[in-house]
């Protein structure tokens, strides 16, 4: 599974480690992604993310719901 949070879509990014002498080499900045499950209201059953601790604020704020539709519109998560 690659390392996507399913709520904002984000993706590893990639950069540079920059030396003391300024030579630079290929690095990865990862995500902080957990595997949390979340109680659904709608569906009165548990939902289990891949999510960001950003996408954990915004679900805390907006509600599952709502964000699970959001996430979908953009086509960041597929739910059966």
């Amino acid at each position: 599974m690659s390392k996507v949070c399913e709520i904002t879509g984000r993706k590893r990014m990639v950069g540079n480690n920059v030396s003391h002498s300024k030579l630079r080499t290929k690095r990865t900045f990862d995500l902080n992604l957990k595997t949390k499950k979340f109680w659904s209201e709608a569906e009165q059953r548990f939902v289990t993310l891949r999510v960001t601790c950003k996408g954990m604020r915004i679900i805390e704020k907006n509600g599952l719901d709502a964000t699970l539709k959001a996430a979908q519109e953009k086509g960041f998560v597929n739910l059966v």
